[in-house]
């Protein structure tokens, strides 16, 4: 996944995506190496943060933009 680097690329720690998302940072840590799986929740929380879609931080498309919203 492509968590370390949109961190990195927005000059953040783990540290303060972890308090965004109200986790511990050894957690996030683990996602970011992969040690632990993302839940879903938490994915659609990185990937609203960072502007990008689910698709792209899951290596799916190499698209950063995200796909434009569905009206209900």
């Amino acid at each position: 996944m492509r968590l370390r680097d949109l961190r990195e690329d927005n000059d953040l720690t783990q540290k303060q995506i972890a308090d965004y998302l109200c986790i511990r940072q050894n957690t996030y840590s683990q996602y970011e190496t992969g040690h632990r799986q993302v839940p879903i929740d938490v994915l659609i929380a990185l990937a609203e943060f960072y502007k990008t879609s689910t698709d792209y931080l899951l290596g799916l498309t190499d698209q950063k933009k995200p796909y434009p919203k569905q009206k209900n």
